[in-house]
This record gives C-alpha cells, sequence and structure tokens, in this order.
C-alpha cells in the first residue's frame, strides 16, 4: 500500500522565506583580476617559504594575503591603497598582541577580550574601519591561538608584506588603466538617469527599482569622487569638472517624478541623449554635442529639455559652472575635522560601545572556554565569532546560519586536499587553485565566502600546526560551539536584535521629509539646501531599504514584522518624489501653494512619524488631508493619506 505523500497529510514543506532569502545567491559579475591577484598573492609566498626552508614563514605571509584579499573590494585605485594599506597596520597590531599571550591563561583571556572591544568600537566608524577593526581581532585570535615563529617582529612583519603584497599587485595596472574610475562611475550614473527617464510610464516597481539604481549610483559617484577631492582640497580641474557633471544631474532627476506624474512617455530621443552624455563622460570628450532634441510640448517637457541641455553644457565645458567648485551637495570636511569627528564617534557613541561589548562579551566567552578549561577546543571558536558577529556585514542570525552550513561545505574540500594532497611543493598548486575562488564567490553571500575561506585557512593553519585531517571534526564543532555563542551572547540576550522597534529610524526619515516639504515650498526655498536634504533623504531610505532586506532574512518574529513594515518605506520613497515633481511644476509656472496648504501636509507627517515611534505593529492612521483637487501639492497629499493608510497584513 502506498504511502501517502506529506501534502495529503496536511504537512507544508516549502522551506520559510527568510531561509530562502538566505540561501538564494546574489547576482555579481565575476571579478577575473581579483582571482588572479589572490591566487598569485597566496601561493608566492608558500613557494618562497618552501624554497627558503621556512614554510611557517610562507604559511604566515599567505595568511596575511588572505587578509588583503578581502579588504581589496575597490574600484579606484586610490580607495585600493586606503582599504588593504590601513587595515593591515591593525593586522600587525593584532598579530603581535595575540602572539605575546600565546598560552597566557588570563592575560589571553583579557587581553583579546580586550582587543575585542576596541575592534567592536572601531567597526562603527566607517567601512575602512571596520575591516581594519574586524583585522585587528581576526589576527589577534589567531596569534593567541597558534604557536607562532620567533623572533616575535616576526610574524606582524610577514602577515604584513603578505597583505602588501595584494595591494602591490594591485597597483601594477594603474599606469596601465584604461580608464578613470572616477569618471566611469560619474558615467554609470548618466546612464542609470537615462534608464530612469525611460522607465517614468514602466509598472510602479520597475520604476521605483530605476529610481534606486540612480540613488545608489548618485551615492558611490559622490562617495568616490569627493573622497578624492578632500585629498586635493579643490585644486584638481578634473575632480572639480566631475562634480559639475554630477551636480548637473540634479534637475534631471528632480524632472523624472514630474514626468512620472504626468502619464506621458518621454521621446526615445532624450535618454538616447542622455546615454551619448554619459559616453562624452566616460571618454572625457569636451567638444559639441549634437543632442537632436524633440521640441518640448508642455511645461513639464520644458523642464526636461532645459535640464537635458544644462547638462550638455557642463560635460563640454559650455557652462560657468565647470569654472567654480560647485558644492552645492557638500563637501568633505578637513581630515582633522573628519579624524577628530570620527575619534569622539569611537569614545562617546552609544553605538560604538553597544556593538564593542557585545563584541566583547561574546569573544571574552569563547577566549575563556579555549585558555581555561581543559577541553580539546582551539581559536576556532573565537574566529568563528568574529566572522559572524558583525553587524554591518548583516544579520547576525543569518551570518550564523550560513557559516555553519559554509564550514561544512569547505570542510568536506578541506577534507579531500588534507587527506590527499601530501604537505610540502604540492601546497603551491592546491592553493593556486583554492584562492580564486575567494574573490569569486564573496559576492555571492556570506556562506559562499565561508565555504570558500574555510579550507584555505585550514591549509594554512596544517603548515603551522601540522595537525592533518585530525582537526577536521574538531574544528567543524568549534565553528557550530561559535554560531551557538554568537547567537546567545550576541543576539538573544539583546532585545534590539529580535524585539527592536522598526520604525525609528524609519519615522527619523518621515520628519526629515516634513522638513523637506516646508523648505521645498517655504518663502525662503534655496536650490542647493533643497539639492542637499533631497539627496541625503534618498541616502537614508536607501540604507534603510538594505537595512529591512536584512531583516528579512530574520526568522519571525523579526523577518515577519520587517515585511509587514515594507510598503511604507516604499510609500515614504513616493512621498519624497512627489515632494520633488511638485517642486518641478512650480518652477514651470504652476501656482505656488499657500503656506497653510503646505504646514497641513508637514503636520501629516509629524503625527505619522509620531505613531512610528509609538508601536511596533502598523495600524492605519486616518488622513484628515484636504485642499483644492487642483493644487500643485494634490499628488503629494495621495501619497502622504496612502502612506497613512497602510496597516499590517494579518
Amino acid at each position: 500500500m502506498p504511502r501517502p505523500s506529506p501534502s495529503r497529510l496536511g504537512l507544508d514543506l516549502t522551506p520559510p522565506d527568510w531561509l530562502v532569502r538566505n540561501l538564494r545567491p546574489l547576482q555579481a559579475p565575476v571579478n577575473r583580476p581579483a582571482m588572479a591577484r589572490a591566487a598569485i598573492a597566496l601561493s608566492l609566498p608558500l613557494a618562497l617559504g618552501l624554497a627558503t626552508g621556512r614554510p611557517s614563514y610562507g604559511a604566515l605571509a599567505s595568511m596575511g594575503a588572505l587578509s588583503g584579499v578581502i579588504s581589496d573590494t575597490a574600484d579606484a585605485y586610490r580607495m585600493r591603497v586606503l582599504n588593504i594599506a590601513i587595515p593591515q597596520l591593525f593586522s600587525a597590531v593584532g598579530i603581535t598582541l595575540g602572539s605575546l599571550v600565546y598560552g597566557q591563561g588570563w592575560l589571553a583571556v583579557g587581553t583579546v577580550t580586550a582587543i575585542a572591544l576596541v575592534s567592536g568600537m572601531i567597526s562603527t566608524i566607517g567601512a575602512v574601519a571596520s575591516v581594519s577593526g574586524l583585522l585587528l581581532l581576526l589576527n589577534g585570535v589567531v596569534g593567541a591561538g597558534l604557536p607562532m615563529p620567533e623572533p616575535w617582529w616576526m610574524p606582524p612583519l610577514l602577515m604584513s608584506g603578505g597583505g602588501l603584497l595584494v595591494l602591490a599587485l594591485a597597483l601594477l595596472a594603474w599606469p596601465l588603466r584604461a580608464g578613470v574610475p572616477e569618471r566611469a562611475a560619474v558615467a554609470a550614473t548618466y546612464r542609470t538617469v537615462a534608464e530612469l527617464l525611460a522607465a517614468t510610464t514602466d509598472a510602479a516597481e520597475t520604476y521605483d527599482d530605476a529610481r534606486r539604481a540612480v540613488t545608489q549610483s548618485l551615492n558611490q559617484s559622490y562617495d568616490l569622487v569627493l573622497a578624492r577631492r578632500a585629498r586635493h582640497h579643490g585644486r584638481s580641474p578634473e575632480l572639480v569638472r566631475l562634480l559639475a557633471q554630477l551636480n548637473a544631474l540634479t534637475p534631471l532627476f528632480e524632472a523624472a517624478p514630474a514626468v512620472r506624474l504626468t502619464g506621458r512617455p518621454l521621446p526615445a530621443e532624450i535618454p538616447a541623449a542622455v546615454l551619448r552624455l554619459a559616453e562624452a563622460v566616460e571618454s572625457g570628450y569636451s567638444g559639441a554635442l549634437e543632442l537632436r532634441l524633440p521640441e518640448p510640448g508642455n511645461g513639464i517637457a520644458r523642464a526636461v529639455d532645459q535640464a537635458l541641455r544644462h547638462a550638455a553644457d557642463v560635460v563640454t565645458d559650455r557652462s560657468p559652472e565647470f569654472t567654480k567648485a560647485d558644492d552645492r551637495l557638500g563637501r568633505p570636511a578637513p581630515l582633522p575635522a573628519r579624524a577628530a569627528r570620527a575619534g569622539r564617534h569611537f569614545a562617546f557613541s552609544a553605538d560604538s560601545w553597544r556593538y564593542g561589548l557585545r563584541l566583547a562579551l561574546c569573544i571574552g566567552v569563547a577566549q575563556a572556554l579555549v585558555s581555561l578549561i581543559a577541553v580539546p577546543r582551539s581559536y576556532w571558536v573565537a574566529l568563528t565569532i568574529t566572522f559572524v558577529l558583525k553587524p554591518d556585514f548583516g544579520s547576525v542570525f543569518s551570518r550564523a546560519l550560513l557559516r555553519a552550513l559554509g564550514t561544512v561545505v569547505g570542510l568536506v574540500v578541506a577534507a579531500a586536499v588534507l587527506a590527499e594532497v601530501p604537505r610540502g611543493w604540492w601546497d603551491v598548486p592546491v592553493m593556486l587553485l583554492l584562492a580564486p575562488l575567494i574573490p569569486a564567490l564573496t559576492p555571492r553571500g556570506y556562506g559562499y565566502q565561508t565555504a570558500a575561506i574555510t579550507p584555505v585557512i585550514l591549509l594554512l593553519s596544517d603548515i603551522l600546526n601540522h595537525e592533518g585531517t585530525a582537526l577536521l571534526v574538531p574544528r567543524l564543532v568549534d565553528s557550530l560551539m561559535g554560531c551557538v555563542i554568537a547567537l546567545v551572547a550576541g543576539y538573544l540576550l539583546w532585545p534590539e536584535s529580535w524585539h527592536a522597534r522598526v520604525g525609528d529610524r524609519l519615522a527619523d526619515a518621515v520628519d526629515d521629509t516634513a522638513t523637506y516639504v516646508e523648505h521645498a515650498f517655504g518663502d525662503t526655498a534655496d536650490p542647493a539646501r533643497r539639492a542637499r536634504m533631497r539627496r541625503r533623504l534618498y541616502r537614508d531610505l536607501s540604507g534603510i531599504r538594505t537595512e529591512f532586506q536584512r531583516a528579512l532574512t530574520e526568522p519571525p518574529p523579526v523577518g515577519s514584522r520587517a515585511a509587514a513594515w515594507w510598503p511604507l518605506v516604499v510609500a515614504v520613497e513616493r512621498i519624497v518624489d512627489a515632494t520633488t515633481g511638485a517642486r518641478v511644476r512650480i518652477k514651470q509656472g504652476a501656482a505656488t501653494p499657500s503656506a497653510a496648504e503646505v504646514g497641513q501636509v508637514a503636520l501629516q507627517l509629524r503625527e505619522l512619524a509620531a505613531g512610528l515611534r509609538e508601536t511596533e505593529v502598523l495600524y492605519a492612521v486616518r488622513s484628515d488631508l484636504g485642499g483644492p483637487q487642483d493644487s500643485v501639492l494634490e499628488p503629494l497629499r495621495q501619497e502622504v493619506a496612502a502612506a497613512r493608510a497602510i496597516t499590517s497584513p494579518r
């Protein structure tokens, strides 16, 4: 008699959405130059160590190269210097402190825990500081857990040399580079604007995706151009030109919501002209451009036409905007001021202390387990926590899950290598095959990165401690123990992790939107300030969207709450769009709304923000917005009413 299927028994075997999101690989291009650099940087030190009769030296240099490969994420060569070189200094400090307390019991526990506190606090400052904090703790744990060759200064020297080898390989192509990364980034932003203008009458989801792509590209381009410009103090004509070209996109970006409100598609010549400007930006062309634009038929079309012609003048250096450093969208503070701001954040920020204490607690528990209790555990427990407990890298819960799964896959590969490949010169071709997988799989997701890194670290560790296949099962147990410690001491014991108020950050964005509405239509409306406010709003909303996407990978109740609030994130983005569209219509001759009308919209937004801070579950809020139907603010009122009417799905 056949057995009944699970579906007939009423069992739902469909995996939960949060699990599917965690396991789904991300789409990313294959970075072949990075793969080649990884292969050379990790295998060359091994070969040199074997050739000189010092395989342990080669293994340490390869570990440093592994740190450099992890840090090698920037496109611009100047940013690669920062991303790779600065973390290597922290890496050297970590391996030095860790090796000095190797086997010292309580001293090792206290030292590694203190390193974890500082590492966590540093990680909240910024992207480079985050990688620096990671390598500080990572190498502190390795130094305290593995015997290092003498003298004491040799391990940091070798590891720093390995990391700098990655930097040297990355800089080899600098003189031969095909283009300027900053220029390529600005050109890519022009292309995303062309796609946005072409999508103004598409479905809401398509248009929203195109607008978010523009926001993300603008953020990346401004960060890249302004970061380099801060070091040149505005003296570089090339950087002034690129900044002016970015600023020239603002009117085009502003016109897109107004075009969408008309419901009429733009002529195909408009996006095509923007693509031609992108080509001119990327090539550095400054000659005359024949755009062949159609005659505008209404006020909004005239706004697009004017914005496009202005952008063409700037791209071809025919606008006075090119002759000055246009800082409408802001400029980085001088280096001393930024350093002082980072120092204040490190010492006095609540986020800095909170993350530092979470990390120190978990590492302290793991290090005490390894150093003080007579159990066959290793540094791998604390190493696992170091990688898992990185909130700026994603959800702690998701990373713990993916770490466990990735470690299992990596151990299978490591078992085959350690069992079948004899130690010695065979390690070099094996590393040539394994190392490129790290930059190839890292963009796919954390689990894939773990699966690629695990066999590499185990191979290098075996060169140092000669345990062979005997370390495989203990390392799996250690990884699972590290994941459990991170989940309990770094996740469940902190209510903000699983019972956080999802709406606090969104409420701040709604408050800022109310201020933006007041300023956009007030008597003192300043185009420069309005542009800065809008860019900050879109940047904040982009960050909020990223945080919500991370929350969706968490199991209930966090994931289900995030899913319920998701439509409101989209609604707030559309409110900002509607405000910008109304501003464009006013510029083209529409009547300016009264102060009372603007104040009513702002009041409704502030009431919505206050409600978001007071509840963890969304409820519909009645909207009392009224006003003349032919007002320029009518589309904005409709978007505000829609945002207030969103309810939590059952």
